[in-house]
């Protein structure tokens, strides 16, 4: 009984996809050095890499935190900004919180932000859930129409002039109304809401639930991470927005507290109920600065971990279908 061997023709050559033929065994392409695991060096220089950014953004949130529970003698002998805590005290956060402008100015942020949050969402998902909708009226145009918002604006003057033509300067409203609704919020809910497999809302349709019945029961639960996402969007906007009370707001004691934050680190005033803790050498300017900024960014900082979780799940999925 012979065996056949079959020889390769000379002068062919495997190409560059093609395996390679090495003491008798076929062995695989050699891969770019990139796609290769990182040795002990490469995992080492990650690490270092990874600690230097964590501590470029953690000291200087360290510094106004610590700034903001020190005295007026430990500042006065920094000469500034404190980095090792000493004499640490919460003068500052009671004399804050103990009433006057940033107390007053907290809870109308407090209370903007809630109320802005769920009507934007509110009117964000209707929207999105009636243009992901196949065969739903008009949704093209209306796709179309908001879209193009967000390559054409109106501009700033046309903006005043339509609020205060509907008598909305000097009110809470100004601040929820002219940035309630992101479009490209809306799309990324709209890309979401059709990937949601269509036999259950098929089903859902033949047992007799309507639209928003299904909203509610059956693509709600199921978009979990999209929402809490967008959530996350619109409440740490209106959180941080100051421009809109600055220009349709005439009383100070309606502004939220980012508007009292740019009073004190831009133009150096102290708030109202402060001027006498500071002037009697009680509190440091500086210190009250630092504290207001601390409440600013605690809200923010609690919130994101929780919604961490879902960005890679609810953005990235929402973003590329649809």
């Amino acid at each position: 009984m012979t065996q056949r061997t079959t020889a390769r023709p000379e002068g062919r050559r495997p190409g560059p996809g093609r395996p390679r033929r090495a003491a008798g065994r076929w062995s695989a392409p050699a891969r770019p050095v990139w796609e290769e695991p990182p040795g002990r060096a490469g995992l080492a220089a990650k690490g270092t890499l990874l600690v230097l950014a964590c501590l470029a953004v953690l000291f200087p949130l360290w510094i106004v935190v610590v700034t903001s529970l020190s005295s007026k003698r430990t500042i006065t002998e920094t000469g500034g900004l404190v980095i090792v805590p000493r004499d640490l005290t919460f003068v500052a956060y009671q004399e804050l919180l103990g009433g006057g402008q940033v107390t007053r100015a907290a809870i109308v942020s407090v209370l903007v932000t809630v109320t802005g949050t769920l009507f934007s969402m509110t009117v964000s998902v209707l929207c999105a859930y009636g243009l992901s909708r196949p065969g739903s009226l008009g949704h093209r145009f209306i796709l179309l129409a908001l879209m193009a918002t967000m390559f054409f604006g109106a501009g700033l003057i046309p903006t005043y002039l339509l609020v205060q033509t509907l008598g909305l300067t000097d009110t809470y409203l100004a601040l929820i109304l002219p940035s309630a609704v992101s479009v490209f919020n809306i799309l990324v809910l709209r890309g979401f809401f059709m990937g949601i497999s269509p036999e259950l809302v098929d089903s859902a349709r033949i047992d007799g639930a309507g639209d928003l019945r299904i909203l509610w029961r059956i693509v709600m639960p199921l978009s979990r991470a999209v929402i809490a996402v967008i959530t996350l969007f619109y409440a740490v906007g209106y959180w941080s927005a100051w421009f809109n009370a600055s220009i349709y707001l005439g009383d100070q004691n309606m502004m939220p507290l980012q508007n009292v934050l740019i009073q004190l680190v831009q133009k150096q005033e102290i708030p109202v109920g402060l001027g006498q803790a500071v002037k009697a050498g009680n509190l440091s300017g500086l210190a009250v600065q630092m504290a207001v900024m601390v409440l600013a960014l605690l809200p923010v900082a609690v919130l994101s971990p929780f919604v961490q979780k879902h960005f890679r799940k609810g953005m990235l999925t929402g973003a590329v279908k649809g």
